[in-house]
């Protein structure tokens, strides 16, 4: 998704409960472009590289929500996952590929809050490599060129403008996640 374009984030519910994947989808509706899977099954055939999130409940039967996760790694999908499953977490949760793991029941409110989070999580992935390529660049200027060349380029002097507006702007979505964020010279 991208911010400021109006664009809504694409999000699969992937839910062998009817009446869950629906109530799910009915949530989230109004602020994204929903897709609704009714198992593992359906849920592989609607893996595309357009979504943000996907929600996945973990025990299904034929296709598993961990076999679904298995396939969006091995496609090398840039989704979000979180598992939403009635299974409480153990340890194996740290090896899984997904981002988060909420336990049912679910809330709308909660459900919500987890895709907004991914979606800035997304965000700031995205906006963090943009920077990282930004500072590479006016750290090889600095070390090619001379102080003097620097600082009458009009282009460099936006590029450290864009490094500035990009540090702040990646610091405010920190703050929303409640992360760390430190801007470091790289």
């Amino acid at each position: 998704m991208t911010e400021g374009t109006g664009e809504r984030g694409t999000v699969l519910v992937v839910e062998d409960e009817d009446h869950l994947a629906e109530l799910y989808t009915e949530y989230l509706a109004d602020e994204y472009d929903v897709r609704t899977a009714y198992g593992g099954v359906e849920a592989m055939e609607m893996l595309a590289s357009d979504l943000d999130v996907v929600l996945l409940d973990r025990r299904m039967p034929i296709v598993s929500g961990n076999e679904v996760l298995a396939e969006i790694e091995e496609r090398g999908l840039q989704c979000r996952v979180a598992m939403v499953t009635a299974v409480d977490p153990d340890f194996d949760i740290i090896d899984m590929g997904c981002d988060d793991y909420v336990v049912k029941p679910v809330t709308r409110d909660r459900l919500t809050d987890v895709v907004e989070r991914l979606m800035k999580l997304s965000e700031y992935n995205d906006r963090m490599r943009d920077l990282t390529s930004k500072k590479l660049k006016r750290n090889v200027l600095q070390v090619e060129k001379t102080e003097s060349e620097l600082d009458e380029s009009d282009t460099f002097q936006r590029l450290q403008t864009e490094i500035a507006e990009m540090e702040e702007t990646i610091q405010g979505i920190a703050d929303d996640l409640g992360t760390d964020y430190v801007a470091k010279e790289q």
